[in-house]
């Protein structure tokens, strides 16, 4: 793969990256900082927005400019260059340790988004608080999941038969049946186990129904087939990718996101890169991102 581009956002928290193909352009959050990137391949050019609450994951609407987005508080449509928002369902409001992390759209246009546990704020000992959701196309969210501490990695297979979820720090990424129509899950086992020191983190499935997976604290985005197979491994200039996606009109380009959280003055002298949008050229192809079919207010 060869690096072709480094867009320099500087994230404290990058993540939650999406190719939006009607417009040719990328769309990403720095979680921590309130803000939203809007990055234009053909013409390099990137727009930054503020948000007006801490914003885990998005999905793609079939209204341009507005999205599904799965606030820290819960779940609206957001409409990133004006600022309007209309809440759908705010959850956990009694949980005050909990936020909305990872989040996608899945193959039938439903978004699902889950909450994780804040651990600098958690009482002692309790760090499994948090839930994956469903969000129906009736605005109501049901819970899928629960007893996790931080869920991430969700994406689902071609076909949508398969749903790939992790609780971050078990390094475990687990493969669900997913009934499509009910969102049903029925554990079918572990995909992989990652290495010590490398967490999964977001991840994207590609049109061979293989799994990319951002590793932080590994320096790299791995490749593994349906049945666990690691076959391919992209070393990175950064120490903490959190997110990917293929983009690009062949859709052959690999987008990765990255964090600079509680990195050090010498680490972050050490990777210059640390908190930018990384965009690689790849002889692999992508699927084409979901749009969430419940209709917009907007």
């Amino acid at each position: 793969m060869e690096l072709i581009d480094s867009v320099p956002c500087q994230c404290t928290l990058g993540e939650g990256v999406i190719y939006d193909s009607r417009s040719d352009g990328l769309l990403w959050v720095d979680i921590e900082e309130n803000l939203f990137f809007y990055y234009l391949l053909a013409k390099n050019e990137l727009q930054t927005f503020e948000l007006p609450y801490r914003l885990g994951s998005f999905g793609l609407t079939e209204t341009d400019g507005v999205i599904i987005a799965a606030f820290e508080q819960g779940f609206a449509f957001y409409q990133w260059q004006t600022g309007a928002i209309k809440w759908i369902q705010k959850l956990e409001q009694d949980l005050i340790y909990t936020r909305f992390n990872d989040g996608r759209v899945d193959r039938e246009g439903v978004f699902w988004a889950g909450t994780m546990v804040e651990s600098a704020k958690v009482p002692e000992g309790n760090y499994m608080l948090g839930h994956l959701y469903r969000l129906g196309l009736d605005g109501v969210a049901k819970i899928k999941l629960d007893g996790l501490s931080i869920t991430n990695s969700l994406c689902w297979s071609p076909d949508g038969g398969v749903l790939y979820h992790t609780d971050t720090p078990t390094r475990s990424i687990n493969r669900y049946q997913h009934d499509n129509g009910n969102g049903l899950l029925q554990q079918l086992g572990q995909l992989v186990v990652t290495e010590s020191g490398c967490y999964p983190d977001g991840a994207t499935v590609d049109a061979q129904g293989y799994l990319w997976s951002a590793q932080w604290g590994g320096s790299k985005v791995a490749r593994y087939s349906p049945l666990g197979e690691q076959d391919f491994v992209l070393s990175l200039p950064v120490s903490q990718p959190s997110c990917v996606c293929f983009a690009g009109e062949q859709l052959n380009l690999l987008v990765v996101t990255s964090a600079q959280e509680s990195m050090t003055a010498q680490q972050l002298n050490a990777e210059p890169q640390a908190g930018n949008l990384l965009i690689y050229q790849t002889e692999f192809t992508g699927l084409a991102e979901n749009r969430c079919i419940m209709p917009s207010p907007f």
